[in-house]
């Protein structure tokens, strides 16, 4: 069963943990990852960033069918690591305290 648009199946192994619903919950995500799964997920998903912008960007986000609505989620998921892969690296396990006291309770993604 194919969960994501046309395109985008190298991308389906990653959606039971990244495409998630709520700022929040990725962050949460990001912080209880560890390094290979961020890894995988964000060289799995940045050869695919341009391509799904563009598909999501063909139609509001109110008509999204449930498949674009996954594949959405895993764009905002992938912008949540970037950081965290690209910067941060090795380094992120010490950043995830500070991001626990600095809790996300809504952003503008989630309207």
């Amino acid at each position: 069963m194919t969960r994501l648009p046309t395109g985008f199946e190298v991308l389906e192994p990653f959606v039971e943990n990244w495409a998630l619903e709520g700022s929040a919950n990725r962050a949460n995500r990001r912080s209880t990852s560890t390094e290979a799964e961020r890894s995988a997920f964000f060289e799995a998903g940045k050869p695919l960033l341009v391509p799904a912008l563009a598909l999501l960007d063909a139609k509001p986000l109110a008509e999204y069918d449930a498949g674009e609505q996954r594949l959405m989620n895993l764009c905002l998921s992938l912008a949540h690591i970037a950081q965290a892969v690209e910067v941060q690296g090795s380094d992120e396990a010490s950043h995830t305290p500070h991001r626990e006291a600095m809790r996300i309770t809504r952003a503008p993604a989630d309207v």
